[in-house]
């Protein structure tokens, strides 16, 4: 995949996940959702933390306003690296899987960076309201944005049977997270890697394969 094939597909991604996410912001009140089939649905929530809304306070003992921030330039550093990454790649020519693989995570760490650092200036708040665009009083600072998320696929909602030990009568949901068009480009990504791996890096695998084939010879 070409430089600027690469770029061409982060541009559509960004596009698309700024776009959903400022017509969510602007069109629904924080919990609101709609239901487009029994098993998909849009959801908006917004992220504070990071994968599944973990906070870093949650786990230190630091305020959430500075939680925010360091996981939000520990985003911005990963991005750089993420960058590099891709750019080192294309420059080598390496395979094309490879290279879009990176590009699709790359997209998607991007465009959650920018909701960390511009949505708390951006837009008001959407508790109970519908957020504003280029608001007057945001609800946030720099760097102290929150991710929007929106997609939800509830494949299946239902409830335990009595006859299971612990868990009789409790609510089961699957598939349970909210997320948005940046992570979904990130997980394809990173799902590319693991399930092509061998496409992905070849050089590596055939490695691995030789050095197995050098080992079983001094063992027979």
């Amino acid at each position: 995949m070409s430089l600027k094939k690469s770029l061409l597909l982060i541009f559509l991604i960004l596009l698309v996940d700024q776009i959903s996410k400022v017509y969510i912001k602007t069109h629904f009140i924080l919990g609101e959702s709609h239901t487009v089939f029994s098993w998909f649905k849009i959801f908006f929530i917004e992220n504070e933390g990071a994968a599944w809304g973990t906070k870093l306070s949650d786990l230190l003992p630091i305020s959430e306003s500075v939680g925010k921030l360091v996981l939000t330039i520990f985003r911005i550093f990963a991005v750089f690296g993420i960058g590099y990454w891709l750019w080192d790649i294309i420059k080598k020519q390496s395979n094309r899987t490879l290279i879009l693989a990176v590009s699709l995570i790359f997209a998607g760490a991007v465009g959650n960076i920018i909701d960390s650092v511009f949505y708390g200036i951006l837009f008001d708040h959407s508790d109970g309201q519908v957020a504003s665009f280029f608001a007057d009083q945001p609800y946030g600072s720099l760097f102290h944005g929150k991710v929007v998320d929106m997609l939800y696929f509830p494949l299946i909602d239902t409830t335990w049977p009595d006859w299971v030990p612990s868990l009789g009568g409790q609510r089961f949901r699957f598939f349970e997270p909210v997320f948005n068009i940046a992570d979904t480009a990130i997980s394809t990504g990173v799902g590319i890697l693991i399930v092509f791996n061998k496409k992905a890096f070849p050089k590596s695998a055939q490695k691995k394969e030789e050095k197995a084939e050098e080992t079983a010879d001094q063992n027979s």
